[in-house]
């Protein structure tokens, strides 16, 4: 028993590398398998389980704290010591990190027979030993420009406990998860503008361009962060007022004026600074049709959210783990054409997801295209990067450092 337990320890050890690894690799994952079970219980092949909050509270809590903390966890325990030099965080603590994230996905699809309580206990200690694990490095730093994801990660345990206090008081949770994606959408902007500049200015130089650097300006960010907590508290207070509908407007505008910032030159024709620039573009449209929906009473607010959702969050979370994902493990960036691909099935799922929202006569067929088209993304994910992320690093190396690319 202690040598099978051994050959298997062996033969998992490069997925311990770095945290991103078996971290990216949920992510991917969860995203695909989530996705099958959740149309097998819409399309009626699967019984519908009893689970807390209800079927749709789940599929929309396993998006975010499942789906989505798996990426954050993973990005930013790899950021963190790469912006302050810090050491990475033990092997232990990481393993401890997948099991709370796997106890949550586990307990809250359990939760009409287990109650929420275990699935409460391992979501809030894993956002709870995330921020132990990277306030302290952040902190630190002089002029402490990276302290924003604590703001990010706290207003994320906040919504989170609000989630299951809901939940276990019987009230209505579905106030607190779309509230959750205002915190989300706000993390996205905070992310990519340390990631663009790289991405944009690489693209530049290679260029050859003598066009300015590209720079992700403060002032239109935190104007566009602005507009999004506005816009997320106002339908959290508000429900139904007309007031969220302007705010939501409002955070279109200011989103696209982040995009004044990427029109430099011809970069918009690389994968690199294209599939970020579409990040912004379904999160612009995705809070201009809630604005128009909310006043207008109708169902666009639904097409809104899962644009949001299914086309910002979905985009940002492939470039962020394809990127991060092969340059820490020691190779280089990825130039088949399996990514760009993969970043034009999540936009055709998020589009077919909004037209399913105003077509009811054909929601049925369009849901279940969206979930398929959504599926195939993640699996090709998965094809290319398990090889990569599961295996010892080209370079002989042991730790999650940028080494210089193999191919």
């Amino acid at each position: 028993m202690n040598t099978v337990l051994g050959r298997f320890l062996r033969s998992t050890a490069p997925l311990w590398i770095c945290p991103f690894r078996p971290f990216f690799l949920l992510t991917a994952a969860h995203g695909a398998l989530a996705m099958v079970w959740w149309i097998a219980l819409v399309s009626g092949l699967l019984p519908l389980p009893e689970v807390a909050g209800g079927i749709v509270v789940w599929h929309a809590h396993e998006m975010l704290f499942g789906f989505a903390m798996a990426s954050i966890v993973g990005f930013l325990l790899t950021a963190v010591p790469e912006f302050t030099g810090v050491p990475p965080i033990p092997r232990l603590r990481l393993q401890m990190l997948v099991a709370l994230w796997l106890g949550g996905r586990i307990s809250f699809t359990l939760s009409g027979t287990l109650t929420v309580w275990p699935a409460a206990l391992c979501d809030l200690a894993l956002l709870l030993t995330l921020i132990a694990s990277v306030a302290r490095p952040l902190w630190r730093q002089p002029d402490r420009r990276h302290f924003t994801f604590i703001y990010n990660l706290l207003a994320l345990f906040a919504v989170h406990s609000g989630f299951y206090f809901a939940l276990i008081a019987g009230r209505d949770p579905l106030p607190w998860l779309r509230l959750t994606i205002g915190v989300l959408m706000a993390l996205i902007v905070v992310s990519l503008s340390r990631i663009s500049m790289r991405l944009v200015n690489d693209v530049l130089e290679a260029q050859g361009k003598e066009t300015a650097p590209y720079l992700a300006r403060r002032p239109r960010r935190n104007l566009a962060i602005f507009a999004i907590a506005a816009y997320s508290a106002g339908e959290f207070l508000l429900p139904g007022n007309a007031v969220p509908g302007w705010l939501a407007l409002a955070a279109a505008a200011a989103i696209a004026n982040l995009l004044n910032d990427w029109h430099v030159g011809r970069v918009l024709r690389q994968r690199w600074v294209l599939i970020p620039y579409l990040v912004y573009v379904c999160m612009g449209l995705g809070y201009a049709l809630i604005g128009i929906g909310r006043l207008g009473g109708n169902d666009l607010i639904s097409a809104g959210e899962h644009l949001l959702v299914v086309g910002a969050l979905g985009l940002a979370v492939l470039i962020v783990m394809s990127v991060a994902g092969r340059m820490h493990s020691g190779w280089g960036l990825d130039h088949r054409h399996w990514l760009p691909l993969a970043a034009g099935l999540l936009v055709l799922a998020a589009l077919v997801r909004c037209a399913a929202s105003w077509t009811p006569l054909a929601f049925d067929e369009l849901l279940e295209t969206a979930a398929l088209v959504w599926i195939a993304a993640w699996t090709i994910y998965l094809v290319f990067s398990l090889p990569i992320l599961a295996a010892p690093r080209p370079d002989g190396r042991s730790g999650c450092d940028e080494a210089p690319p193999v191919r």
